[in-house]
């Protein structure tokens, strides 16, 4: 219900789902060495709405902190709901602009021993923070486009609608990031190629593999696993360029191969591994494992070749389809691997580089 819901929402182009403070404060415990003496950009949030703002402004000064860059769109349905924004409108009428709150300094103003969203605030109104309009606060649009060179690292929930043109720009500007996604974007055809040519990889992920997420839309709140105001998302994953202890972690691989335990696939010259725990120690040819196997894959230890999903056909470049064998097969639907005349899921297609040899 979740996904469908989160389907729906995409379609209507209304997918503002934002991040729970603590979910983000678990994720960027592992990153801290990453951002000292560095500029950060959230150019998908509103500055006082957004947890991801609140983290990096409350730990300003222990990461490190060069400078804080926060923006937001034009007429955002979030905008505002916590500081009401003077820019100088003679007639005091409510609006919701577009702006940017550029932090460069965060002290303890306010003098009660702790630096907390009440300095900030204060802050705002200091020479060497600054808070400005933007013509749309689009992470497309040129402003923020100059902003995004400026940026180290980028960290945000982007619209999962436009995840494929924002990881795009991303890559385009060589730009170091911690990003939400869902996680069956690693499959579409724009950013799967990233993947294998490790430009992208996946972080320390959700608790469970999903999330609660912040909603201003009442029409897509779940019935199941509900909380007030809030969208429980399945298969949604933390996407990164940033090196993490645990991708040089190896997959401890104890099961051995055997044709009748592990199927050729009528379509690929591979064989169907279902569970990643299940990746055969001793198989040096190619295996198709769940999208998954992803969360645990390091490149010293196994190389990707391409997916065998429903695109698959579509998007392989022909040397590709020949090196992994690959022959249309009725069921198969534009590429996903076929066992004895049976559809499977999605699946990555793996070589063990170093497969034991006794």
């Amino acid at each position: 219900m979740a996904n469908k819901n989160l389907n729906a929402a995409k379609t209507a182009k209304k997918d503002e789902f934002y991040t729970q403070l603590t979910d983000i404060e678990r994720e960027l415990q592992h990153y801290w060495p990453h951002f000292r003496d560095k500029v950060v950009l959230c150019n998908c949030d509103d500055p006082y709405e957004s947890n991801f703002f609140k983290y990096f402004a409350l730990r300003f000064n222990q990461l490190g902190l060069k400078k804080l860059i926060c923006t937001c769109y034009n007429g955002s349905p979030v905008q505002g709901n916590e500081l009401q924004l003077d820019f100088g409108d003679e007639d005091r009428q409510p609006r919701k602009p577009a702006y940017k709150v550029e932090i460069t300094e965060v002290k303890d103003l306010n003098g009660d021993g702790a630096v907390d969203l009440g300095d900030v605030r204060i802050l705002l109104q200091n020479d060497k923070n600054i808070l400005s309009e933007l013509k749309t606060g689009d992470f497309r649009d040129p402003e923020c486009i100059e902003l995004l060179k400026q940026a180290d690292i980028v960290v945000t929930n982007p619209p999962f609608s436009l995840f494929r043109e924002y990881v795009g720009q991303l890559i385009e500007y060589g730009k170091k990031f911690l990003i939400v996604g869902n996680q069956g974007a690693i499959i579409y055809k724009e950013i799967f190629p990233h993947v294998i040519e490790n430009r992208i990889w996946l972080g320390y992920g959700f608790k469970g593999g999903a999330a609660h997420f912040v909603s201003p839309y009442e029409d897509i709140a779940t019935a199941t696993d509900h909380k007030e105001g809030m969208i429980r998302v399945s298969g949604v994953h933390w996407f990164t360029n940033l090196d993490i202890p645990k991708r040089n972690e190896e997959i401890d691989l104890v099961c051995k191969y055997s044709p009748e335990e592990y199927p050729q696939y009528d379509n690929y010259n591979a064989i169907n591994v279902n569970k990643t725990q299940d990746i055969p120690c001793n198989y040096a040819g190619l295996m198709g494992v769940p999208i998954t196997f992803l969360d645990k894959y390091n490149p010293n230890q196994f190389e990707i070749i391409w997916q065998a999903s429903g695109n698959t056909r579509a998007s392989a470049p022909t040397e590709v389809l020949k090196k992994v064998g690959y022959t249309i097969h009725p069921e198969d639907r534009g590429g996903c691997g076929v066992v004895k005349g049976k559809r499977q899921y999605s699946r990555i297609l793996i070589r063990n580089k170093h497969p034991q040899t006794r």
